[in-house]
């Protein structure tokens, strides 16, 4: 049905309404579901309301029929930051997740490179979510639901976020997602004095044995052999065999470095 011909419209006053009211109370994330409920008019009328507030930059939305208000103090970014609405934005789409790689390292302190997207990790493949300028990008995991967390707070409530040796075997994990190997050995060297040798040890039993010898050899590279010990005690139970550290370079001439049998095929450098 055409919406001029929608006998009961939705003002947008009525909205803003809604939606002042949630702020009030400390919220900026709501559904579709929850515009139903609150304005009981037709479909038509609530999305052509919703758009309206969209152009006007009042609310944004990241998946559809899920939305976050954007306060006046981020409208020129388009959107607050992904921090506060992500556990909702989960919550949403029914998945587990945390937030992980360079986000989760900057929360934990080593914030050498600002991640230039918000990264989060999940059980599935998950396309990406736009709000503002703000970016989401999704890595897929089955470790996600027995993984090591910490719940951080937020401006509007709480996030789940990698702990930092699980922070840091995700690093290693998706490189290519964190700036690369010279990066991901900067951002470990900044994440050092957080990191336990017994719960590194513990997160590292249950990761293939290539993510473990190369995080080994990072940490070696960092001058961090307490915590590189711990991952070499997890190694000598298992047989390995040789890996380069960079899997799509090629190795060229170099050989493996011992204990971890690294084959250093791309030059490190760390940047602190």
């Amino acid at each position: 049905m055409d919406a001029s011909k929608d006998r009961h419209p939705i003002k947008v006053d009525n909205l803003i309404d809604f939606i002042e009211g949630l702020q009030a109370s400390g919220r900026y994330m709501f559904t579709a579901a929850d515009v139903q409920a609150a304005a009981p008019k037709t479909e038509i009328a609530r999305k052509n309301a919703l758009g309206r507030l969209k152009k006007r930059g009042r609310i944004v939305a990241p998946r559809r029929g899920f939305y976050v208000i954007v306060p006046t103090e981020y409208r020129s970014a388009g959107a607050p930051p992904p921090s506060w609405f992500i556990d909702a934005l989960m919550s949403f789409l029914d998945q587990p997740y945390y937030s992980g790689l360079l986000s989760a390292a900057a929360v934990h302190g080593a914030s050498h490179q600002q991640p230039m997207v918000f990264q989060v990790v999940t059980d599935r493949p998950t396309r990406k979510a736009i709000a503002g300028r703000a970016r989401i990008e999704f890595f897929k995991s089955s470790l996600v639901a027995n993984a090591a967390i910490t719940t951080v707070e937020t401006e509007t409530g709480a996030m789940r976020v990698s702990s930092p040796e699980v922070t840091a075997l995700d690093l290693v994990r998706f490189a290519h997602a964190c700036g690369g190997w010279s990066n991901v050995a900067t951002v470990l060297a900044e994440l050092a004095e957080r990191l336990s040798p017994d719960e590194l040890s513990s997160a590292a039993k249950n990761r293939k044995s290539p993510e473990v010898q190369r995080l080994g050899y990072l940490l070696d590279q960092a001058e961090q052999p307490r915590l590189a010990d711990s991952l070499l005690r997890v190694l000598t139970a298992r047989r390995i065999r040789p890996v380069p550290l960079a899997p799509d370079a090629p190795r060229g001439d170099a050989v493996p470095v011992y204990p971890w049998r690294v084959i250093p095929n791309e030059a490190v450098e760390i940047d602190l």
